[in-house]
Protein backbone atom coordinates (compact mmCIF):
# COMPACT_ATOMS: atom_id res chain seq x y z
CA UNK A 1 0.00 0.00 0.00
CA UNK A 2 1.27 3.46 -0.89
CA UNK A 3 2.26 5.63 2.06
CA UNK A 4 3.60 9.14 2.62
CA UNK A 5 5.44 10.43 5.67
CA UNK A 6 5.36 14.20 6.20
CA UNK A 7 8.30 14.97 8.48
CA UNK A 8 8.06 18.43 10.12
CA UNK A 9 10.14 17.27 13.10
CA UNK A 10 13.28 18.61 11.38
CA UNK A 11 12.27 22.28 11.11
CA UNK A 12 8.49 22.61 11.27
CA UNK A 13 5.96 23.00 8.48
CA UNK A 14 4.46 25.82 6.42
CA UNK A 15 2.15 25.56 3.44
CA UNK A 16 4.78 26.64 0.91
CA UNK A 17 7.35 24.22 2.37
CA UNK A 18 4.98 21.26 2.02
CA UNK A 19 4.16 22.23 -1.54
CA UNK A 20 7.86 22.65 -2.37
CA UNK A 21 8.72 19.25 -0.85
CA UNK A 22 6.01 17.53 -2.93
CA UNK A 23 7.35 19.23 -6.06
CA UNK A 24 10.83 17.95 -5.21
CA UNK A 25 9.44 14.46 -4.63
CA UNK A 26 7.40 14.27 -7.82
CA UNK A 27 8.91 16.76 -10.27
CA UNK A 28 5.33 17.79 -11.09
CA UNK A 29 5.44 21.58 -10.71
CA UNK A 30 3.63 21.99 -14.05
CA UNK A 31 0.50 20.46 -12.51
CA UNK A 32 0.17 23.64 -10.45
CA UNK A 33 0.00 25.97 -13.46
CA UNK A 34 -3.83 25.74 -13.78
CA UNK A 35 -4.11 26.50 -10.05
CA UNK A 36 -1.89 29.57 -10.33
CA UNK A 37 -3.89 30.72 -13.36
CA UNK A 38 -7.22 30.31 -11.56
CA UNK A 39 -5.91 32.31 -8.59
CA UNK A 40 -4.60 35.06 -10.88
CA UNK A 41 -8.09 35.32 -12.43
CA UNK A 42 -9.74 36.16 -9.09
CA UNK A 43 -11.28 39.64 -9.08
CA UNK A 44 -9.17 40.88 -6.16
CA UNK A 45 -5.89 39.43 -7.50
CA UNK A 46 -3.88 41.54 -9.93
CA UNK A 47 -0.94 39.15 -10.26
CA UNK A 48 -0.02 35.68 -9.03
CA UNK A 49 2.87 33.50 -10.17
CA UNK A 50 5.28 30.99 -8.66
CA UNK A 51 8.73 29.73 -9.55
CA UNK A 52 10.27 26.60 -7.97
CA UNK A 53 14.03 26.82 -7.44
CA UNK A 54 16.63 24.35 -6.20
CA UNK A 55 18.59 25.93 -3.35
CA UNK A 56 21.04 24.93 -0.63
CA UNK A 57 19.11 24.79 2.66
CA UNK A 58 21.82 24.32 5.27
CA UNK A 59 23.66 21.56 3.43
CA UNK A 60 20.63 19.84 1.87
CA UNK A 61 19.44 20.57 -1.66
CA UNK A 62 15.78 21.51 -1.48
CA UNK A 63 13.08 23.23 -3.52
CA UNK A 64 12.00 26.75 -2.57
CA UNK A 65 8.97 28.50 -4.04
CA UNK A 66 9.40 32.12 -5.11
CA UNK A 67 5.90 33.62 -5.23
CA UNK A 68 4.85 36.98 -6.69
CA UNK A 69 1.52 38.42 -5.53
CA UNK A 70 -0.34 41.66 -6.09
CA UNK A 71 -3.77 41.65 -4.50
CA UNK A 72 -6.43 43.43 -2.51
CA UNK A 73 -6.91 41.29 0.58
CA UNK A 74 -10.37 39.96 1.38
CA UNK A 75 -12.18 41.45 4.34
CA UNK A 76 -13.95 38.37 5.74
CA UNK A 77 -13.86 34.60 5.89
CA UNK A 78 -16.86 34.29 3.56
CA UNK A 79 -14.94 35.96 0.73
CA UNK A 80 -11.93 33.72 1.30
CA UNK A 81 -14.08 30.59 1.42
CA UNK A 82 -15.93 31.58 -1.75
CA UNK A 83 -12.64 32.26 -3.55
CA UNK A 84 -11.18 28.92 -2.45
CA UNK A 85 -14.27 27.01 -3.58
CA UNK A 86 -14.33 28.88 -6.89
CA UNK A 87 -10.69 28.06 -7.60
CA UNK A 88 -11.18 24.42 -6.55
CA UNK A 89 -14.13 24.16 -8.95
CA UNK A 90 -12.17 25.78 -11.79
CA UNK A 91 -9.29 23.29 -11.53
CA UNK A 92 -11.62 20.31 -11.10
CA UNK A 93 -10.43 19.33 -7.63
CA UNK A 94 -12.15 16.07 -6.56
CA UNK A 95 -14.74 16.25 -3.79
CA UNK A 96 -12.65 14.42 -1.18
CA UNK A 97 -9.75 16.84 -1.68
CA UNK A 98 -12.15 19.79 -1.58
CA UNK A 99 -13.52 18.54 1.75
CA UNK A 100 -10.02 18.50 3.23
CA UNK A 101 -9.30 21.96 1.85
CA UNK A 102 -12.37 23.34 3.59
CA UNK A 103 -11.38 21.66 6.85
CA UNK A 104 -8.03 23.49 6.68
CA UNK A 105 -9.75 26.82 6.13
CA UNK A 106 -12.32 26.12 8.85
CA UNK A 107 -9.52 25.34 11.32
CA UNK A 108 -7.75 28.61 10.54
CA UNK A 109 -10.91 30.70 10.78
CA UNK A 110 -11.98 29.00 14.03
CA UNK A 111 -8.54 29.56 15.58
CA UNK A 112 -8.47 33.25 14.62
CA UNK A 113 -12.05 33.81 15.81
CA UNK A 114 -11.43 32.13 19.16
CA UNK A 115 -8.27 34.13 19.80
CA UNK A 116 -9.69 37.52 18.90
CA UNK A 117 -13.22 36.90 20.27
CA UNK A 118 -14.69 39.47 17.90
CA UNK A 119 -14.98 37.17 14.90
CA UNK A 120 -12.72 36.61 11.94
CA UNK A 121 -9.50 38.62 11.72
CA UNK A 122 -8.31 38.44 8.16
CA UNK A 123 -4.86 39.96 8.58
CA UNK A 124 -2.94 36.69 8.84
CA UNK A 125 -4.66 34.31 6.42
CA UNK A 126 -6.97 36.20 4.03
CA UNK A 127 -4.54 36.16 1.10
CA UNK A 128 -4.59 34.27 -2.18
CA UNK A 129 -1.29 32.84 -0.96
CA UNK A 130 -3.35 30.86 1.58
CA UNK A 131 -5.47 29.41 -1.23
CA UNK A 132 -2.30 28.31 -3.05
CA UNK A 133 -0.84 26.81 0.14
CA UNK A 134 -4.02 24.80 0.79
CA UNK A 135 -5.05 23.65 -2.69
CA UNK A 136 -1.54 23.10 -4.10
CA UNK A 137 -0.56 20.15 -1.87
CA UNK A 138 -3.99 18.54 -2.27
CA UNK A 139 -3.76 18.81 -6.05
CA UNK A 140 -0.39 17.02 -6.07
CA UNK A 141 -1.41 14.44 -3.46
CA UNK A 142 -4.50 13.59 -5.52
CA UNK A 143 -2.46 13.22 -8.71
CA UNK A 144 0.16 11.07 -6.95
CA UNK A 145 -2.65 8.90 -5.47
CA UNK A 146 -1.49 9.45 -1.89
CA UNK A 147 -5.08 10.16 -0.86
CA UNK A 148 -5.79 6.51 -1.76
CA UNK A 149 -3.05 5.36 0.61
CA UNK A 150 -2.06 6.33 4.13
CA UNK A 151 -0.43 9.60 5.20
CA UNK A 152 1.67 9.75 8.36
CA UNK A 153 3.24 12.76 10.07
CA UNK A 154 5.92 13.19 12.68
CA UNK A 155 5.35 15.71 15.52
CA UNK A 156 5.93 19.21 14.11
CA UNK A 157 8.78 21.27 15.54
CA UNK A 158 7.87 24.59 17.15
CA UNK A 159 10.37 27.42 17.43
CA UNK A 160 10.88 30.24 19.91
CA UNK A 161 11.46 33.95 19.94
CA UNK A 162 8.67 36.18 18.68
CA UNK A 163 6.83 36.94 15.47
CA UNK A 164 5.33 40.20 14.24
CA UNK A 165 1.61 40.10 13.51
CA UNK A 166 -1.08 42.66 12.74
CA UNK A 167 -1.75 42.72 16.50
CA UNK A 168 1.86 43.30 17.53
CA UNK A 169 4.76 41.06 18.52
CA UNK A 170 3.72 37.65 19.89
CA UNK A 171 5.91 34.93 21.38
CA UNK A 172 6.36 31.75 19.35
CA UNK A 173 4.67 29.44 18.80
CA UNK A 174 1.89 31.51 17.28
CA UNK A 175 -1.35 31.25 19.31
CA UNK A 176 -3.27 30.14 16.21
CA UNK A 177 -0.78 27.31 15.67
CA UNK A 178 -1.34 26.04 19.20
CA UNK A 179 -5.11 26.33 18.77
CA UNK A 180 -5.02 24.10 15.69
CA UNK A 181 -2.68 21.54 17.27
CA UNK A 182 -4.73 21.37 20.47
CA UNK A 183 -7.98 21.07 18.53
CA UNK A 184 -6.68 17.90 16.85
CA UNK A 185 -4.55 16.65 19.78
CA UNK A 186 -1.40 16.69 17.64
CA UNK A 187 1.80 16.35 19.71
CA UNK A 188 4.73 18.63 18.90
CA UNK A 189 8.45 18.95 19.60
CA UNK A 190 10.41 22.10 20.45
CA UNK A 191 13.69 23.36 19.03
CA UNK A 192 15.91 26.09 20.53
CA UNK A 193 15.49 28.32 17.49
CA UNK A 194 14.52 32.00 17.65
CA UNK A 195 11.97 31.92 14.82
CA UNK A 196 8.58 30.53 13.89
CA UNK A 197 8.93 27.00 12.50
CA UNK A 198 5.36 25.71 12.27
CA UNK A 199 2.79 28.19 10.94
CA UNK A 200 -0.96 28.06 11.56
CA UNK A 201 -1.56 27.11 7.92
CA UNK A 202 1.08 24.39 8.11
CA UNK A 203 -0.48 22.98 11.28
CA UNK A 204 -3.99 23.01 9.78
CA UNK A 205 -2.84 21.26 6.59
CA UNK A 206 -1.04 18.63 8.65
CA UNK A 207 -4.20 18.04 10.70
CA UNK A 208 -6.28 17.58 7.55
CA UNK A 209 -3.84 15.18 5.88
CA UNK A 210 -2.22 13.00 8.53
CA UNK A 211 -4.10 9.85 9.46
CA UNK A 212 -1.63 9.16 12.24
CA UNK A 213 1.20 11.04 14.01
CA UNK A 214 4.20 8.73 14.44
CA UNK A 215 7.66 8.90 15.97
CA UNK A 216 9.79 7.17 14.78
CA UNK A 217 8.85 6.43 11.16
CA UNK A 218 6.46 3.53 10.51
CA UNK A 219 7.89 0.31 8.98
CA UNK A 220 7.91 0.73 5.21
CA UNK A 221 10.09 0.53 2.10
CA UNK A 222 11.19 4.05 1.05
CA UNK A 223 10.84 4.89 -2.64
CA UNK A 224 11.32 8.64 -3.10
CA UNK A 225 12.27 11.56 -0.84
CA UNK A 226 11.55 15.26 -1.32
CA UNK A 227 12.77 18.35 0.53
CA UNK A 228 11.11 21.76 0.65
CA UNK A 229 12.42 24.92 2.28
CA UNK A 230 11.37 28.48 3.00
CA UNK A 231 13.19 31.77 2.62
CA UNK A 232 14.87 31.89 6.04
CA UNK A 233 18.03 30.18 7.27
CA UNK A 234 18.50 28.44 10.63
CA UNK A 235 21.90 28.46 12.31
CA UNK A 236 23.26 24.97 12.79
CA UNK A 237 20.51 22.97 11.06
CA UNK A 238 18.82 22.65 7.66
CA UNK A 239 15.53 24.54 7.37
CA UNK A 240 13.72 21.80 5.46
CA UNK A 241 10.49 19.84 5.46
CA UNK A 242 10.99 16.25 4.33
CA UNK A 243 8.40 14.02 2.67
CA UNK A 244 9.03 10.32 2.08
CA UNK A 245 7.06 8.09 -0.28
CA UNK A 246 7.03 4.44 0.70
CA UNK A 247 5.32 1.09 0.43
CA UNK A 248 3.71 -0.33 3.56
CA UNK A 249 3.19 -4.09 3.66
CA UNK A 250 -0.45 -5.11 4.19
CA UNK A 251 0.64 -6.77 7.44
CA UNK A 252 1.17 -3.27 8.81
CA UNK A 253 -2.56 -2.78 9.09
CA UNK A 254 -4.32 0.53 9.22
CA UNK A 255 -7.19 1.09 11.63
CA UNK A 256 -10.59 2.46 10.74
CA UNK A 257 -13.67 3.28 12.80
CA UNK A 258 -17.08 1.77 12.09
CA UNK A 259 -20.14 3.78 13.17
CA UNK A 260 -23.45 1.91 13.28
CA UNK A 261 -27.00 2.84 14.21
CA UNK A 262 -30.48 1.30 13.77
CA UNK A 263 -33.29 3.48 12.43
CA UNK A 264 -36.95 2.43 12.21
CA UNK A 265 -38.50 5.79 11.34
CA UNK A 266 -36.56 7.04 8.32
CA UNK A 267 -37.86 7.40 4.76
CA UNK A 268 -36.17 5.96 1.69
CA UNK A 269 -35.51 9.46 0.35
CA UNK A 270 -33.76 10.44 3.58
CA UNK A 271 -31.69 7.24 3.54
CA UNK A 272 -30.39 8.11 0.07
CA UNK A 273 -29.63 11.70 1.06
CA UNK A 274 -27.77 10.72 4.25
CA UNK A 275 -25.64 8.14 2.41
CA UNK A 276 -24.70 10.73 -0.21
CA UNK A 277 -23.94 13.36 2.44
CA UNK A 278 -21.71 11.03 4.45
CA UNK A 279 -19.73 10.04 1.35
CA UNK A 280 -19.33 13.69 0.31
CA UNK A 281 -17.99 14.51 3.78
CA UNK A 282 -15.23 11.90 3.55
CA UNK A 283 -16.60 8.54 4.69
CA UNK A 284 -14.59 5.59 3.38
CA UNK A 285 -17.78 3.60 2.76
CA UNK A 286 -21.44 3.67 3.75
CA UNK A 287 -23.91 0.80 3.45
CA UNK A 288 -27.45 0.26 4.70
CA UNK A 289 -28.75 -3.17 5.71
CA UNK A 290 -32.41 -4.02 6.18
CA UNK A 291 -33.16 -5.94 9.39
CA UNK A 292 -35.87 -6.68 11.95
CA UNK A 293 -35.49 -4.80 15.23
CA UNK A 294 -37.37 -4.32 18.47
CA UNK A 295 -41.08 -5.18 18.45
CA UNK A 296 -40.47 -6.92 15.09
CA UNK A 297 -40.19 -3.57 13.33
CA UNK A 298 -38.24 -3.29 10.06
CA UNK A 299 -35.12 -1.17 10.59
CA UNK A 300 -32.38 0.31 8.41
CA UNK A 301 -28.92 -0.39 9.86
CA UNK A 302 -26.51 2.38 8.85
CA UNK A 303 -22.85 1.25 8.76
CA UNK A 304 -20.39 4.08 8.19
CA UNK A 305 -16.66 3.35 7.83
CA UNK A 306 -14.45 6.39 8.52
CA UNK A 307 -10.82 7.28 9.15
CA UNK A 308 -9.88 7.59 12.83
CA UNK A 309 -9.25 11.32 12.46
CA UNK A 310 -12.79 11.86 11.10
CA UNK A 311 -14.68 9.76 13.65
CA UNK A 312 -15.96 12.56 15.91
CA UNK A 313 -16.99 14.79 13.01
CA UNK A 314 -18.78 11.99 11.15
CA UNK A 315 -20.49 10.82 14.36
CA UNK A 316 -21.92 14.30 14.86
CA UNK A 317 -23.06 14.45 11.22
CA UNK A 318 -24.73 11.01 11.38
CA UNK A 319 -26.67 11.90 14.53
CA UNK A 320 -27.67 15.34 13.23
CA UNK A 321 -28.94 14.03 9.88
CA UNK A 322 -30.81 10.97 11.18
CA UNK A 323 -31.91 12.06 14.65
CA UNK A 324 -30.67 8.77 16.12
CA UNK A 325 -30.19 8.71 19.89
CA UNK A 326 -27.19 6.37 19.91
CA UNK A 327 -24.37 5.15 17.69
CA UNK A 328 -22.22 2.03 18.15
CA UNK A 329 -18.48 2.65 17.64
CA UNK A 330 -15.89 0.01 16.77
CA UNK A 331 -12.19 0.42 15.98
CA UNK A 332 -11.21 -2.30 13.52
CA UNK A 333 -8.07 -3.21 11.54
CA UNK A 334 -8.25 -3.04 7.76
CA UNK A 335 -5.88 -4.43 5.13
CA UNK A 336 -5.86 -2.54 1.82
CA UNK A 337 -4.30 -3.88 -1.37
CA UNK A 338 -2.01 -1.52 -3.26
CA UNK A 339 -3.81 0.06 -6.21
CA UNK A 340 -2.43 1.70 -9.33
CA UNK A 341 -3.94 3.03 -12.56
CA UNK A 342 -2.67 2.98 -16.12
CA UNK A 343 -4.21 3.83 -19.49
CA UNK A 344 -4.02 1.17 -22.19
CA UNK A 345 -5.31 1.18 -25.82
CA UNK A 346 -8.10 -1.29 -26.63
CA UNK A 347 -9.86 -2.13 -29.90
CA UNK A 348 -13.65 -2.05 -29.96
CA UNK A 349 -15.73 -2.41 -33.12
CA UNK A 350 -12.75 -1.60 -35.34
CA UNK A 351 -11.69 1.53 -33.43
CA UNK A 352 -9.04 2.15 -30.76
CA UNK A 353 -9.88 3.78 -27.44
CA UNK A 354 -7.82 4.56 -24.31
CA UNK A 355 -9.18 2.81 -21.21
CA UNK A 356 -7.97 3.32 -17.66
CA UNK A 357 -7.26 0.05 -15.88
CA UNK A 358 -7.03 -0.29 -12.09
CA UNK A 359 -4.59 -2.95 -10.88
CA UNK A 360 -4.66 -4.29 -7.31
CA UNK A 361 -1.60 -5.97 -5.78
CA UNK A 362 -1.06 -7.85 -2.53
CA UNK A 363 2.53 -8.54 -1.47
CA UNK A 364 3.64 -7.59 -4.97
CA UNK A 365 1.30 -10.09 -6.69
CA UNK A 366 -1.51 -8.93 -8.97
CA UNK A 367 -4.85 -10.02 -7.52
CA UNK A 368 -7.24 -8.09 -9.78
CA UNK A 369 -7.35 -5.88 -12.87
CA UNK A 370 -10.47 -3.93 -13.74
CA UNK A 371 -11.25 -1.41 -16.51
CA UNK A 372 -12.74 1.93 -15.44
CA UNK A 373 -16.53 1.79 -15.77
CA UNK A 374 -16.83 5.42 -16.94
CA UNK A 375 -14.47 4.71 -19.86
CA UNK A 376 -16.48 1.64 -20.89
CA UNK A 377 -19.73 3.61 -20.70
CA UNK A 378 -18.27 6.41 -22.85
CA UNK A 379 -17.26 3.88 -25.54
CA UNK A 380 -20.70 2.25 -25.45
CA UNK A 381 -22.43 5.61 -25.90
CA UNK A 382 -20.11 6.70 -28.71
CA UNK A 383 -20.50 3.44 -30.67
CA UNK A 384 -24.16 2.90 -29.79
CA UNK A 385 -23.63 -0.68 -28.62
CA UNK A 386 -24.54 -2.38 -25.31
CA UNK A 387 -22.28 -1.71 -22.35
CA UNK A 388 -21.94 -5.42 -21.56
CA UNK A 389 -20.61 -6.08 -25.08
CA UNK A 390 -18.00 -3.34 -24.65
CA UNK A 391 -17.02 -4.67 -21.22
CA UNK A 392 -16.58 -8.22 -22.52
CA UNK A 393 -14.50 -7.05 -25.51
CA UNK A 394 -12.25 -4.88 -23.35
CA UNK A 395 -11.72 -7.50 -20.64
CA UNK A 396 -10.50 -10.02 -23.22
CA UNK A 397 -7.70 -7.56 -24.07
CA UNK A 398 -6.57 -7.01 -20.47
CA UNK A 399 -4.45 -9.83 -19.03
CA UNK A 400 -5.75 -10.79 -15.61
CA UNK A 401 -9.05 -8.90 -15.94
Amino acid sequence: MKALVIDPKIAGIAGDMLLASLIDLSGSADLLDPLAGAIADLDHCRQFSFTPREVDAGGITAVRLDIRIEEERSGNDGDLRQSLLGVAETIGLPERAKTRALSVLDDLVAAEAKLHRTGFHHHEIASVDTIFDILGPLLLLEDLEFLDGIIYATPPALGGGSIRTAHGDIACPAPATLEVLSRHRIPYTSLPVEMELTTPTGAAILAALAEKVVDPYPPMTPIRVGYGTGTRLIDGRPNVLRVVEGEVAPAARRRVVMLETNLDDISGETVGYVVERLMDEGAIDVFVTQAIGKKNRPVSVFSVMVHERDADRMLTLLMAETGTLGVRIQEIPKVVAHRSKESIPVAVDGRTFPVRVKTSRLNGRIIARKPEHDDLAAIARELGIPLRDVAETVRRQIPGA
